[in-house]
């Protein structure tokens, strides 16, 4: 029978043979797209290695680049608060208690992120790169050492995985190298041998680990400790076919896994880097080509009219600047060396380029991030609406899926984390009774720009209705003025924190009522005044 290290190693093995056709062309895009990543089937390579080799044109490279800059800005931009937190049952989000407890919530999430220590967002600008690159990516989300939450990006190509029935990510093993001195400071006593041999003699020596997370099969739902965990921890030392350490285990899945697509039948998902690898490759070839043909038009060979004469020995011809060539010409003044033109057309070949350069750019949403730097100043606000709208048509389903597969399984870690360290607020009585039921909304110029179809409708409402309103003012009153400033409101990105409570309006308005009232009883005041000092000379005479 199998030690519990030696299933781990088999079936790890059984997932890297698996998976051997996506390493190979996650290889192809990495040698053209992002060469300074980390590799997926190549020998080891050594620190300060080129690895340039492949790259001889940069569309694509600075393509992956914008990408991973605009899935931040659309996802989790690092200057607003990209997410909010809000009651299942919409009659909860009318409570006080439910909106503030849902607030401080959000505000101890963010100031996690932000912290110094917890390296969030380099770690998602590594995520979003890997996704544009392979179509995968991987976050791991675990407690801090001294409390927080710390964040690492895992390299796909170290990390395999395996689905649940409903095709959701539930197992991770992650393979990864440490020296002999960093594995006795993680494990001390608990540390594998070939550490602790290797340790006082050679501390540099590394050696491979994996970790593997996966449902825990005989879990028992009362036990407080790791065997009452629904996820199961497990570290092996490779070289010894040992676990280390005793049983441990998580609350939540701590490996969160997003992919871009995937394909019917298969577990990986595929992105923009697979979809235009054929492009980029072929860009790359004629970028050689294109060099190539170049320089010959630049330095073209040269035509002679007999090699005893001119190209050898001290008839050697010269292209140096001021060179004289001696016999050049003959006795007639005709040229002897003529440079040999073959008539290639170098601008087609250039124009044939970026035809590929536009078709790898729109795969990479590189024109969306550009339509947001070139806006024109001078559109209306319905154009702006309707740009808008088109935009957020076109990015719905890659954020989308981010959404539900990557931001929801991250927000609902850490919040787990942060329950457990006692950052969150006392929950509220009503959100007991619901089971602490609740839902995420997002808060980004992608979600705005999906919602802005509501907006440029209620403008266009506006427009057809102008007529009408002209001739009947009271049909304003169809509006619920206070509920539509609130809500496009919103919709347009205006800080909720900007808008005033009900009962403050409705202060307002009472106040506004009372001060229209004392204004019209000093209006009427002086007419009665002067009614009064007529009477009273009327009845003195």
């Amino acid at each position: 029978m199998q030690s519990p290290a030696e299933t781990i190693l088999a079936r790890l093995d059984t997932l890297k043979s698996q998976r051997h056709n996506f390493d190979n062309l996650w290889q192809d895009v990495h040698d053209v797209m992002n060469p300074h990543g980390g590799d997926f089937n190549v020998r080891q390579r050594s620190s300060g290695e080129k690895r340039t080799e492949y790259l001889f044109e940069q569309t694509a490279a600075n393509a992956l680049e914008k990408f991973t800059a605009a899935m931040e800005a659309f996802m989790t931009p690092r200057t607003q608060k990209w997410h909010r937190l809000r009651a299942t049952d919409e009659k909860l989000n009318d409570s006080d208690a439910v909106r503030d407890f849902f607030e401080q919530a959000e505000n101890v999430l963010f100031r996690l992120r932000n912290s110094p220590r917890a390296r969030f967002y380099g770690q998602i600008y590594e995520y979003n790169k890997s996704l544009g690159q392979t179509g995968n990516g991987c976050l791991f989300v675990d407690e801090g050492a001294n409390g927080g939450i710390r964040y690492r990006y895992n390299h796909v190509g170290q990390t395999w995985i395996e689905t649940s029935f409903e095709g959701v990510v539930d197992t991770v093993y992650y393979e990864y190298e440490l020296s002999a001195r960093a594995a006795v400071q993680k494990w001390g006593n608990d540390a594998p041998n070939c550490a602790t041999k290797a340790h006082s003699n050679d501390p540099l020596a590394t050696h491979k680990y994996v970790h593997c997370v996966r449902p825990r099969r005989d879990r028992d739902r009362g036990n407080p400790g790791p065997e009452g965990k629904p996820f199961e921890s497990v570290d092996v030392a490779v070289d010894d076919r040992t676990t280390i350490g005793s049983l441990s285990g998580y609350e939540e899945f701590p490996y969160i896994w997003g992919r871009y697509t995937v394909s019917p039948g298969e577990m990986y998902g595929r992105g923009p880097g697979i979809l235009t690898l054929p492009d980029v490759c072929t860009l790359q070839e004629m970028q050689k080509t294109f060099l190539r043909s170049g320089r010959k038009v630049a330095d073209p060979p040269l035509l002679v009219h007999d090699d005893r004469s001119l190209g050898r020995g001290a008839k050697k011809i010269r292209l140096d600047s001021s060179a004289i060539n001696m016999g050049g010409l003959d006795s007639e003044g005709r040229e002897l060396i003529k440079p040999l033109i073959t008539g290639a057309r170098i601008d087609m070949t250039d124009a044939m380029m970026d035809k590929l350069r536009e078709n790898i750019e729109e795969a990479f949403l590189v024109p969306l991030v550009d339509s947001f730097l070139s806006a024109d100043r001078q559109m209306t606000a319905t154009e702006v609406l309707e740009r808008a709208k088109e935009k957020g048509q076109i990015i719905t389903p890659v954020i989308g899926r981010q959404q539900a597969e990557f931001l929801g399984p991250l927000i609902e870690r850490e919040l787990g984390i942060a329950q457990r360290q006692g950052l969150l607020p006392e929950f509220p009585d009503e959100l007991i009774e619901a089971n602490g039921e609740y839902e995420i909304e997002y808060e980004s110029d992608a979600t705005r720009m999906q919602r802005a179809d509501e907006v440029a409708a209620f403008v266009r409402w506006q427009e057809v209705m102008a007529p009408f309103l002209q001739a009947d003012p009271a049909l304003l009153m169809k509006i619920d003025a206070d509920e539509a400033a609130e809500h496009y409101g919103h919709d347009l990105g205006v800080p909720s924190k900007l808008f005033r409570s009900e009962e403050d309006m409705e202060a307002i308005r009472q106040q506004q009522a009372e001060a229209a009232e004392a204004e019209a009883l000093a209006a009427q005041a002086p007419p009665l005044a002067g009614a009064a000092r007529d009477l009273a000379a009327a009845g003195a005479g």
